[in-house]
């Protein structure tokens, strides 16, 4: 069984037991949330697709962490007009565990 949430802006496929590493969610390690912006919810051959979301689907995870993700770097230039602009940005992250997916 599996499912496709939408968190941060973002899709993502879940299944039961995975770990994940969404968009920054303000809430505290190891608590439990619920993401109820459930897309797609299929079980074996029976496959539930939402308009835009599935009505009375749900999936509980718990927090497993916060952390900033590795750095990107941005580098702009104009050539021949001496401009050059160096930028560097690390995404923040929380870390979630898929405990059930109830749909």
């Amino acid at each position: 069984m599996y499912a496709v949430i939408k968190t941060g802006g973002k899709q993502y496929r879940v299944a039961s037991g995975e770990k994940l590493k969404i968009e920054q969610i303000p809430a505290d390690i190891g608590s439990e949330i619920t993401l109820d912006q459930v897309l797609m919810v299929a079980d074996g051959d029976k496959i539930s697709v939402g308009t835009p979301l599935v009505s009375g689907a749900t999936v509980k995870a718990t927090i497993i962490g916060h952390g900033r993700g590795e750095k990107i770097r941005i580098f702009k230039m104009r050539r021949r007009k001496h401009y050059q602009k160096h930028q560097g940005h690390r995404q923040n992250y929380t870390q979630i565990h898929i405990d059930s997916i109830n749909s």
